[in-house]
């Protein structure tokens, strides 16, 4: 059975949700082995239920390869190698995702913007501000091109030359508010990319929003709140950031706005920083605008074998996250991994940045 219909065969199984579905695919290794499986009880017991390939599955997921192939849409499957690396320490991830334009999920840094939809002028200055601020760190813009600051989020990281993934809350066969219909052609001629785990024809419900703020959150390595209400996605969006370990940004505004409460809760709670330039964000962020210094080779001599095996690793690639040095050296279980890089700060050779990233302390 081809590949690529397996795939888009698991998002139509009832009754089975995606962390089951990831089960399966680390336990068979591929969509297709899953389905072909004959056994009648899961590998993780009878309440774990095992997916199946009825006619009407493969007649949905066949039109849905119409779908891709007509508008050029391609697909981000979990086990693939360039499934977006932060993503896949998010214990909610989607086991796949749809997108149109360039694969740009696995940036060296990628910032999530997010805010209200009803943008005030200063909302709309600050926004502008901070990512045209943050075009010399070279930064993909994450957000949800919705209304008001997402819209202004993509548009001034474009206006920049910087590029944007915009994820959005309905199938890619509806752009959603079409008021952004212009936006997000935009989007895809300048070199970005439209996002959505929907399938083609899902329509904008309103239960979409809150799971697609899941992907915004854990395809960047910050943040920024821009302008929030008390409540509302945004919000969500900043705990969201904050359960999957990753930094939380706010931008204050005047304590009278009922559009700046939320930012102001989210400060107040030691939720997020604040931020008020794209050289706060840089600075918090630990980003460097200077080339990386060589490092002697006199750093190195007191090192063991294994210290020096990691300490290599990070001078190849400045300011490496955690998961990419796990990739890079399968040879050392994580918590080994740990007590190396731990070992490494207290000799004064690395240091741990925010968001997991390590760089190398220059003699």
């Amino acid at each position: 059975m081809n590949e690529l219909i397996s795939r888009l065969a698991l998002q139509f199984q009832p009754n089975i949700g995606g962390t089951t579905i990831k089960k399966l695919l680390t336990y068979y290794g591929s969509a297709s082995a899953v389905l072909a499986e004959k056994s009648k009880v899961s590998p993780f017991g009878k309440r774990v239920p095992l997916p199946k390939l009825t006619a009407e599955i493969q007649r949905l997921a066949e039109q849905e390869l119409r779908w891709m192939e007509r508008y050029s849409i391609r697909l981000c499957f979990w086990n693939d190698d360039d499934y977006p690396k932060r993503l896949t320490t998010c214990p909610d991830a989607p086991y796949l995702f749809y997108y149109r334009g360039n694969h740009i999920f696995n940036e060296q840094k990628m910032v999530a913007v997010v805010g209200t939809r009803n943008i005030t002028p200063y909302g709309k200055d600050v926004t502008r501000k901070i990512i045209d601020e943050l075009r010399q760190y070279n930064v993909c813009v994450v957000s949800g091109l919705a209304r008001g600051v997402d819209a202004v989020a993509h548009e001034q990281a474009l206006d920049s030359g910087l590029k944007t993934a915009a994820v959005m809350g309905c199938g890619l066969g509806t752009i959603y508010p079409d008021c952004n219909e212009r936006l997000a052609r935009r989007i895809l001629n300048e070199g970005s990319a439209l996002v959505s785990e929907f399938t083609f024809q899902t329509k904008p419900d309103r239960q979409n929003f809150p799971q697609r703020n899941r992907i915004i959150a854990g395809m960047a390595d910050a943040t920024i709140v821009m302008e929030t209400a008390a409540k509302g996605g945004s919000v969500i969006t900043a705990h969201i950031a904050q359960s999957y370990n990753r930094d939380v940004f706010a931008v204050p505004g005047n304590i009278f706005a009922p559009t700046y409460e939320g930012c102001h809760a989210l400060i107040r709670k030691n939720i997020a920083a604040i931020v008020t330039s794209g050289a706060d964000v840089a600075e918090l962020m630990g980003w460097d605008l200077q080339a990386p210094k060589t490092v002697q080779a006199s750093l190195f001599v007191e090192l063991t074998d294994d210290e020096r095996c990691v300490a290599n690793v990070i001078t190849e690639t400045p300011d490496i996250m955690i998961d990419d040095i796990t990739t890079t050296l399968p040879q050392y279980t994580p918590s080994k991994l740990a007590a190396l890089l731990l070992q490494l700060e207290l000799k004064g050779v690395i240091r741990c940045n925010p968001g997991k990233r390590y760089s190398l302390i220059s003699a």
